[in-house]
């Protein structure tokens, strides 16, 4: 699936999740806020909902305009700003859970993308398929429309938010699979410690 290209024109993202641009720019918060009204996302608030094509269609912006390290820095915030459940308590747990939380922030036809109640997820926005592959090494594969550079900072932070002291994460491209910046359908990262 090609960067910045919705699956299907219904999927949301909740307004939470869109404020990670605004907090992942910073200082240039005013700028954050033009780039999402020009794609159709006024205002945003934490519990409104936006369509997912006008959220990619900011980032698209920001890549050309601004520069992929922004969206890292943007990637960085959706951890950070996340309330995680209690079972996620180190690297392998909050890794392992991206996916879930990915699709409880979306919802297609209004419907949650996760129901936490009876474990059922939705399809429609890939996934970040998770792979321990030894004791301080893992695989992760990104098949969404997301930036590349986005989902390398969401699995950064996410790592270094419950490593354990002493840890030094290392995320890094997997150059021999597909990439999303060759137009692949997916990104693959190496994440040791």
């Amino acid at each position: 699936m090609a960067q910045f290209t919705a699956l299907s024109p219904d999927v949301e993202v909740n307004g939470q999740t869109v404020l990670s641009i605004v907090a992942g720019m910073d200082t240039f918060r005013e700028i954050a806020l033009e780039i999402l009204e020009s794609k159709g996302i006024s205002s945003p608030k934490e519990n409104d909902w936006f369509l997912q094509q006008s959220w990619l269609d900011a980032f698209k912006e920001i890549a050309e305009n601004v520069g992929e390290y922004t969206l890292m820095e943007i990637g960085r915030q959706i951890p950070e700003n996340a309330d995680w459940p209690p079972q996620v308590n180190s690297i392998e747990t909050a890794l392992s859970s991206i996916d879930i939380a990915y699709h409880m922030n979306h919802r297609i036809k209004g419907r949650l993308m996760f129901d936490p109640q009876n474990g059922s997820m939705l399809e429609g926005i890939g996934h970040y398929a998770y792979k321990h592959d030894s004791e301080r090494r893992i695989t992760m594969i990104c098949d969404n429309p997301y930036p590349s550079d986005f989902d390398k900072g969401i699995i950064e932070s996410a790592a270094n938010k419950f490593k354990t002291k002493g840890d030094r994460i290392r995320v890094t491209a997997d150059t021999d699979s597909p990439s999303r910046k060759k137009g692949a359908d997916s990104c693959t990262y190496i994440i040791t410690w």
